[in-house]
């Protein structure tokens, strides 16, 4: 999501004030910290980067500095107080105001601040998207009604509210239109899209979007189990350009935790929705996202988590240490497990999961894969790197352009995190 915001951002200040972007910062005129409040450890570094750019503030005092995303909305004033240097913050949802903040701090105006939440308004200023390569972002919501008890993002980017069918494949045309092959659906719960002005579920916007024919792919993140409904699983089914790949957070294999992180189902549940899509695609690739460590997690529900990740035999995971974030219930929580145990159930938990992603990889040695291709090695002009169906990276070699394309290629090898193969 913040990729998506970021490559607005600047769209946005193209059209508007003429700027462009640059890899050197001193030789930039605006710096701008797109931000994340998701764990404790992002916002801090924050205020690391912060300290960084306040000598190229003191080198230029033209320098204008900005502070965007969750961050914003967590710490509000408390940047000015931390890093006074600082001249814009705003939120995910104003982003499409930096222009007239930028315009008011070259004229050196002093802490402009707005964190409001207008809805969907920004979508309306998004300038026509300039794209270059064969995936892209699409938002077609924001926020959360969950209020999951350690989750802070409700706070941040607000409750949900879901994009208009027609803009939503508008912005998809445009996309593929530019040679777009891949669209990428994003959205804090996204499987609990509801078009405001139709009828259409998430499912139905699925369909929608896979008449486009110019479209190969379709990809979404992130799902929510208990917004998970058989229209869903059922669109894996009719729908050969959904990916064959879900991300689906699962957080905890205790149904004591889940309930204490009110995430609305059991673990018996989350087994019957990949058991469903098994059915439906048996090679389909399943990752997710899981804490550890999180208020009165005892070795027994730490046990539990072990046992279903080995049960679903999840071939990629996201894992943390809990981290506590402002104003959340959980935040109230006894913290009772010591951060050294807390390190080791993580290692372990990991150590597992790298076993489980090689041995899945292994799984795929000697297949053929369509790969899209998305990447080309800067210094050996044959090298290439796609994305598998189910999200996995293979490189190889080619002798002509083949960016963009979707192409055969035999697996030969696994290794940790990525595979070979051959291009047929």
């Amino acid at each position: 999501m913040n990729e998506y915001d970021s490559a607005k951002i600047a769209d946005i200040l193209a059209a508007s004030c003429g700027l462009v972007t640059t890899e050197t910062p001193s030789k930039a005129d605006l710096i701008i910290l797109n931000t994340c409040s998701v764990r404790a450890k992002a916002s801090e570094k924050v205020f690391s980067e912060l300290g960084r750019l306040r000598f190229l503030k003191k080198k230029n005092p033209n320098l204008v500095l900005a502070v965007g995303g969750c961050v914003s909305m967590q710490e509000q004033t408390n940047i000015f107080r931390r890093a006074p240097y600082v001249d814009i913050v705003f939120g995910p949802q104003t982003l499409h105001r930096l222009p007239k903040m930028y315009e008011k701090a070259c004229n050196k105006e002093k802490r402009i601040i707005d964190i409001t939440t207008p809805k969907i308004e920004k979508f309306d200023y998004f300038p026509t998207p300039d794209v270059k390569g064969a995936i892209a972002h699409v938002s077609i919501m924001e926020g959360c009604n969950k209020f999951c008890s350690y989750c802070i993002v409700p706070y941040t980017r607000g409750i949900e509210m879901s994009r208009p069918s027609i803009d939503i494949l508008a912005e998809i045309k445009t996309l593929t239109d530019q040679g777009v092959k891949e669209i990428q659906l994003l959205g804090q719960n996204v499987n609990a899209y509801r078009d405001p002005n139709k009828k259409y579920t998430f499912s139905n916007l699925i369909h929608e979007i896979a008449k486009i024919k110019t479209i190969e792919r379709i990809n979404f993140t992130t799902s929510h189990p208990a917004e998970f409904g058989d229209d869903l699983i059922t669109a894996f089914a009719s729908e050969p350009k959904l990916t064959n790949y879900i991300h689906l957070p699962i957080q905890s294999g205790s149904n004591r935790i889940l309930k204490l992180m009110r995430r609305g189902y059991t673990c018996e549940e989350y087994q019957e929705i990949i058991d469903k899509l098994r059915k439906i695609r048996p090679n389909i690739g399943v990752s997710t996202d899981i804490i550890v460590g999180f208020p009165t997690e005892t070795e027994e529900d730490f046990a539990d988590t072990m046992e279903i990740v080995q049960t679903i035999n999840f071939d990629a995971a996201f894992s943390f240490i809990y981290s506590p974030r402002p104003n959340t219930p959980a935040a109230k929580m006894e913290d009772n497990i010591p951060l050294a145990q807390k390190k080791q159930r993580l290692l372990d938990l990991q150590n597992q999961l790298a076993i489980q992603s090689r041995q899945y990889n292994k799984t795929m040695v000697g297949t053929i894969q369509k790969v899209l291709v998305v990447g080309r090695d800067k210094k050996n002009h044959n090298q290439y790197s796609g994305r598998t169906e189910n999200n996995h990276i293979v490189h190889f070699t080619a002798p002509k352009d083949l960016l963009g394309e979707i192409v055969e290629v035999k697996i030969v090898d696994a290794m940790s995190n990525s595979l070979r193969g051959e291009l047929l």
